[in-house]
């Protein structure tokens, strides 16, 4: 910590003193060597009453050496120039390039790197008493630095304007083009009590990549801090943190930076800025698309032996006992499965990107957010554990006794996705991140990945032969291991009821197990129906459409308001909010952030194992860092947004903010004991070396 503050301090004081010396002593600028070459050119004749260009092009005598915008950001000068014009001659504001950005330490400044030109116009006056060719000539003052030191410029620029009509300096079509362009409506602006919020009138069709908005108003807003993005139709919506100086300009100009490089300059009036819109991830550039292919992939086969997966192993080992069975028959099982899987991981990616599509604030997991499908997904794991248990069958499903079909198969697929996507595992962060703002083909290959990832053992077992022979043999001792693998499943559905009391509340928990008490009398008499060789095919048209009615319209009416409220914890944690966010990175406090769900099973370990300790509480403590926890059981959009900026699509996330950091150090998915209380004590030492 000390070694970055007086690697600031240090760059600070170099920029301070580079800037009295431009200032204050231009007159021995001339004696010093020219790092960064300026030239003025005019790009053609003018007559009075006319106009043309002029422009000015600087060029560093090697690649280390950068120049800066008009507004150079922490640090910094701008150019200046001096000029002696004659009578009825007059140069307009200059216009530049898209700049880039040079973080150091936390220190943002707005530079150019290489060859680039500022262009303005030069107008003359009707009445401007000109007979022929004129000289222009002016004084620049600007400013040339490396990473590590900076030097003033001074450069004496001379140019002969003919008057007249002639031929245009073929330059400026390349100086032209590399210029920010002019939008062609105002934005928009609204100053809160933190944020700067720009609305900028940009196509819905136009790929924006990674943008940032350079704001050329001084002083206004943190040029270090990170910038939020949303689309709201053909606008985009931009959140810029305030430097906290109270200014209150009325009019903001600047220029966005797409993630291409182009440059678009505006100028925003004060008017309504929508609040919402779909975020757009600005937590770096997205990798290729195969490489995002393969992590899905790779993310779908983990997902196999991830904690949240584990209620639905026991379907899992029936269906791998049923592949030990004759060669045609595990084909076909296995690609009916792969098929089952595949499929409903495209449904539910698919209307992921439909709600998001719509404006709904939506992410990974979506399903366990609304109460209704958890009380579903709990009946359902009730009627598992009734099967497995041997109340009652279910002819041709691959999780029974009988005999397989490609139909049962391609069914427990879909149930095998459908409880296996609460939770975002290893590899899947980046790719399922990127799907919320790929192209929805290349999106959707991506959920086809995942599912191909999350059936492919099993798809392995029964295309390979050498495979499904190490497997033991079906026999009498399935029917032994199916019973055992209804304490899974019931403690599955135990999990499940604890959830619906969650998200519900007391009396919704209560509807819910007095619809569970009527599926399992209801599965009982099914099973003594089978038994006995008769129909039941009477009792499910009348029980199904009820318990479908009651799950989705009635008890979700009955939700508690005060439910899902966040657990007591050792941490003393806060709620997220940007806001708390924002003022403990003012105040340089380390913080710890974590996103969490009662339906993640991934989260609930990685607390257990490595959140939720005393030696983790006492390091953090000892830190004085802030915990802010982000829970994500109920839909919250401010949460859904923060994870689309950082570029995932679930929980969990844990995110460590080091004092003076830029950004974030994202911490894995699946933690270790060590890995908060380690970062939180080596924090503390370098507290304490700084003091």
């Amino acid at each position: 910590m000390m070694r970055a503050s007086l690697t600031k301090v240090h760059h600070g004081l170099a920029m301070l003193l580079a800037l009295l010396v431009a200032l204050l002593l231009p007159a021995i600028s001339h004696a010093q060597q020219t790092y960064i070459d300026a030239a003025l050119a005019v790009e053609g004749q003018v007559a009075p009453g006319g106009e043309t260009r002029i422009a000015i092009r600087f060029s560093p005598v090697a690649s280390e050496w950068h120049g800066y915008w008009s507004n150079p950001g922490d640090a910094g000068l701008g150019m200046r120039i001096e000029w002696d014009l004659p009578d009825g001659v007059t140069i307009g504001e200059f216009r530049y390039p898209a700049p880039q950005r040079l973080l150091i330490g936390d220190l943002m400044n707005h530079i150019f790197e290489g060859d680039y030109a500022v262009v303005a116009p030069l107008r003359v006056a009707e009445d401007a008493a000109l007979d022929g060719p004129f000289e222009l000539a002016g004084t620049a003052f600007y400013l040339a630095c490396t990473d590590e030191i900076c030097v003033p410029q001074e450069a004496q620029l001379r140019a002969v304007v003919g008057v007249g009509e002639g031929a245009a300096d073929p330059r400026f079509a390349q100086y032209q083009s590399a210029l920010a362009a002019p939008l062609d409506r105002p934005a928009r602006f609204a100053i809160g009590q933190d944020r700067l919020r720009i609305a900028i009138p940009l196509p819905a069709t136009l790929d924006v990549g990674s943008p940032h908005v350079f704001v050329a108003n001084r002083n206004l807003v943190a040029y270090a801090q990170e910038q939020s993005f949303a689309r709201e139709g053909d606008t985009l919506i931009a959140q810029i943190p305030l430097a906290g100086t109270g200014e209150r300009p009325e009019r903001i100009t600047g220029i966005v930076r797409l993630g291409d490089g182009t440059g678009l300059s505006f100028e925003a009036e004060p008017g309504e800025v929508a609040a919402g819109g779909e975020p757009l991830r600005t937590g770096g550039d997205a990798p290729p698309l195969w490489a995002l292919l393969g992590a899905a992939l790779l993310g779908g086969l983990v997902l196999n032996i991830m904690p949240c997966v584990f209620p639905i192993l026991s379907l899992k080992a029936l269906s791998l006992a049923k592949a030990g069975g004759e060669e045609r028959a595990a084909r076909k099982d296995a690609l009916a499965y792969t098929a089952g899987v595949i499929l409903a991981c495209l449904a539910l990616g698919g209307l992921l990107l439909a709600l998001r599509a719509s404006g709904e604030a939506v992410g990974w997991a979506f399903q366990l957010q609304e109460p209704g499908v958890v009380v579903a997904l709990f009946l359902l794991a009730v009627a598992l554990t009734a099967n497995f248990l041997g109340a009652f069958e279910i002819p041709g499903m691959a999780i029974t006794g009988g005999g397989a079909s490609r139909r049962g198969s391609f069914a427990t697929g879909l149930l095998a996705a459908f409880v296996a996507t609460p939770c975002t595992g290893p590899f899947m962060a980046a790719a399922l991140g990127a799907a919320l703002v790929l192209p929805w083909p290349s999106a959707l290959g991506l959920f086809a990945a995942l599912g191909l990832g999350l059936a492919l053992p099993f798809l392995l077992i029964g295309l390979v032969p050498a495979i499904r022979q190490r497997l033991p043999r079906p026999g009498a001792w399935m029917e032994t291991f199916r019973r055992w693998m209804a304490l899974p499943m019931g403690l599955t559905a135990l999990a499940l009821a604890w959830l619906v009391w969650r998200i519900g509340g007391d009396m919704f928990a209560a509807g819910a197990l007095f619809l569970a008490v009527l599926v399992i009398l209801a599965l009982l008499y099914t099973g003594r129906q089978q038994a006995s060789g008769n129909s039941t095919h009477f009792l499910w048209p009348v029980l199904a459409p009820f318990v479908l009615v009651v799950v989705f319209f009635v008890l979700p009416g009955g939700v508690s308001p005060n439910a899902g409220g966040p657990s007591a914890d050792i941490l003393d944690s806060q709620p997220f909010s940007e806001v708390a966010l924002a003022e403990a990175r003012d105040e340089e406090r380390p913080v710890f952030l974590y996103f969490t769900a009662d339906w993640c099973v991934t989260c609930k370990v990685n607390e257990s194992v490595a959140i939720e300790r005393e030696e983790t509480a006492e390091a953090l403590e000892a830190a004085d860092a802030l915990v802010l926890r982000g829970d994500w059981t109920r839909r919250d959009p401010e949460i859904t947004a923060f994870l689309t900026q950082q570029g995932v699509a679930g929980v969990p996330l844990y995110l460590w903010y080091a004092p003076g950091a830029a950004g974030p150090q994202r911490l894995p998915q699946v933690l270790t004991p060590g890995s908060v209380r380690d970062l939180a004590v080596a924090s503390a030492r370098r507290g304490d070396t700084s003091r």
